[in-house]
């Protein structure tokens, strides 16, 4: 097996190791997509486990990713040995999807690296800003800009690639509702695990869990405008899937239940593949 067919199936590998939601709809995307698209996502996930990380220190969380943030701005090659130079002290803490970040980078391809470099330094930056504000979201306009930085930019980001990819053209503000759908259900979904386990509150001031439900409807509602403007089937599944799994696991969570059993989400993506 060549480097890069090692390093190809590496990189699918870690990716249905760490995600539920992405893993099945990126499969579907043709190989040239499927990579760069699984590169960007494995990179952004490579930051957001130092920023998620339930027992390292703030101020060590923040170093990393202003270093991180730092390391992808830089003209060039990212600087693999540098990187690994400024984690190793914590390498025992930290995953295989944060400490191969280079070789995420390394999967992508030429023409739109540059891109997913720079979407991923926004976040890191972005997340470093809210370590050092130890996460206190206290108005919407806080929790407008968290979930930017922490989903909002993925969406922007995938826009980019789709327009690199073949010309498809999307509202980046459309794009940035649909990140923000996604992560407030994981909000919801997260809220007493994240409150028990890291004295995190991702809900602003006066707000009540109906008023996150009312978040989390609004700008999945922008997800589905974001939609109607994607004309390649592949895109339009690996978007549909991830945005039609939030809905379910918004009205699994009204309805009083904790998550979707793995059989209902398969039951979801046949019947999105059906439709498409």
């Amino acid at each position: 097996m060549s480097y890069g067919a090692k390093l190809e199936k590496d990189a699918m590998h870690v990716l249905k190791e760490t995600s539920r939601t992405f893993y099945i709809p990126i499969t579907l995307l043709k190989r040239e997509l499927r990579l760069t698209v699984g590169s960007a996502y494995l990179c952004m996930r490579a930051i957001d486990e130092i920023e998620d990380h339930e027992t390292m220190d703030a101020e060590i969380k923040e170093s990393l990713l202003k270093k991180t943030q730092e390391l992808l701005l830089a003209d060039g090659p990212f600087d693999q040995t540098a990187f690994l130079g400024a984690i190793e002290p914590y390498q025992l803490e930290l995953p295989e999807v944060t400490i191969r970040l280079a070789d995420w980078l390394k999967v992508c391809p030429d023409g739109i690296v540059k891109k997913v470099k720079s979407a991923t330094a926004e976040m890191a930056g972005g997340m470093a800003e809210w370590v050092n504000k130890d996460w206190v979201i206290k108005t919407k306009e806080d929790l407008d800009n968290y979930t930017y930085y922490v989903a909002g930019l993925v969406g922007v980001m995938l826009s980019d690639i789709w327009k690199w990819y073949d010309g498809t053209e999307t509202d980046h503000d459309l794009a940035i509702g649909f990140g923000r759908g996604l992560q407030a259900v994981n909000i919801l979904r997260n809220q007493h695990e994240d409150y028990a386990e890291r004295g995190v509150r991702f809900i602003p001031d006066g707000w009540t869990r109906a008023d996150v439900f009312e978040y989390a409807h609004e700008n999945l509602r922008l997800g589905d405008e974001y939609l109607k403007d994607i004309k390649t089937r592949t895109i339009t599944l690996f978007c549909k899937i991830p945005l039609e799994l939030a809905k379910r696991t918004l009205k699994t969570m009204e309805d009083g239940n904790e998550k979707m059993t793995r059989q209902e989400v398969e039951e979801v993506v046949a019947e999105i593949e059906k439709e498409e």
